[in-house]
């Protein structure tokens, strides 16, 4: 019996029972499949979690790539310490990079210091070589001009309050209306403020203040300064030559603004002899020091030194100081009313309050809510904003 047991499942494994057949791991016999073979599906049915394990592989490895590229986009970031000088004589130090705005640096400086959320804190390039100062726009991201300064320049960036930095939507009819005599302007109504944006920067095109008259200009190559008189216009300055008219076609291009900056200037009646010291220079942000390629204009007051330095940004800037303004508008308003509401008591210290049995608060003994708050206006608010 053993015999026939050992011979009669010698069966080649070419014939075609040998598909119903299994070798014998001892002997390498072909035998009859155990009922318990066949509980165990063909090895190909054992592909399909080997496919989802690459899928999980693959997906892994596109996941590393894409962090590895995002660490390297991010090692490619520009980035600066900034050392912020404070109006008391005291300095914060910033790590920015060339994707935040001046507005974002703003917000930063204001959680660091615990100051107010005023509209007018600016932050202020300084150049003691040229004697300027220019307030950065709040839409300029910080570190493109930072990096034109030289390694071995004296300029510091400064912290603090500029009430003219938005006066031009503030009070509008300064110059818009700057024909006008001062008392009609001073009597000009919230309303009509308001009308004076919405007309010059609300329609098709913005429109500039038509600002012009005579100011000093510094020849080039020369100490002198002789009067020319200049006229504002959308896309730079334009002068008057001698013996023309003021008629369009008369006109010559002084500057245009399109790759130039505007600095006030300091004590340059001392430094350059200039006849006034409300002076104002043109220049291209790269030029650190002394160059051929500086305008210098000088004003004969105050007044007009600020008329024409901030008619000249909204010429260069457009809407987009508009802008600016509305968000600054926008924060400070929203930051005050956070702060005054988390400064509001919980309930009134000399009032008690009665709890029921049920442990409610009972409505009638509840303590007098305070009136509704409502934030003070921002100064400014009434130009449209």
């Amino acid at each position: 019996m053993s015999t026939h047991s050992s011979t009669s499942l010698a069966i080649p494994p070419n014939n075609k029972m040998s598909e119903h057949l299994s070798p014998c791991p001892k002997c390498q016999r072909w035998r009859p499949p155990h009922p318990l073979h066949l509980l165990n599906p063909p090895n190909h049915f054992h592909r399909i979690p080997t496919f989802f394990q690459g899928e999980a592989e693959a997906q892994a490895k596109t996941d590393k790539i894409k962090l590895a590229l995002e660490k390297l986009k991010e090692a490619k970031v520009k980035k600066l310490v900034v050392k912020v000088m404070m109006s008391d004589g005291s300095s914060k130090t910033l790590m920015v990079d060339e994707r935040q705005t001046v507005r974002d640096v703003l917000d930063n400086l204001f959680e660091k210091t615990h100051c107010d959320y005023s509209m007018d804190w600016s932050l202020c390039e300084t150049n003691p070589e040229l004697q300027t100062e220019r307030a950065f726009e709040d839409h300029e991201y910080l570190v493109e001009p930072l990096s034109a300064w030289t390694r071995d320049s004296k300029n510091k960036i400064i912290f603090l309050l500029r009430p003219n930095k938005y006066l031009f939507f503030k009070d509008p009819q300064i110059f818009y209306l700057w024909k006008k005599d001062q008392k009609h302007i001073n009597e000009i109504k919230e309303r009509h403020k308001e009308l004076l944006i919405k007309e010059n920067f609300d329609g098709p095109s913005l429109i500039v203040p038509d600002l012009e008259g005579l100011l000093y200009l510094r020849e080039d190559g020369k100490k002198s300064w002789k009067r020319r008189y200049f006229l504002l216009r959308a896309s730079g300055i334009y002068y008057v030559p001698k013996g023309k008219t003021k008629t369009s076609r008369d006109l010559a291009c002084f500057i245009q603004f399109d790759k130039v900056n505007i600095y006030t200037t300091t004590d340059y009646k001392q430094k350059y002899k200039a006849p006034t010291d409300f002076c104002f220079i043109l220049k291209h942000p790269q030029i650190q020091k002394e160059s051929q390629y500086i305008r210098f204009l000088c004003c004969d007051d105050e007044h007009t030194l600020s008329l024409w330095v901030n008619s000249i940004r909204v010429a260069k800037y457009g809407a987009i100081l508009y802008k600016n303004y509305q968000m600054a508008v926008r924060r400070a308003s929203t930051i005050s009313s956070t702060l005054h509401l988390t400064s509001l008591p919980a309930s009134s210290p000399s009032t008690p309050t009665v709890h029921r049995a049920n442990g409610h608060t009972s409505q009638e003994d509840l303590p007098e809510p305070p009136p509704d708050f409502i934030p003070p206006h921002p100064p400014g608010w009434g130009s449209g904003v």
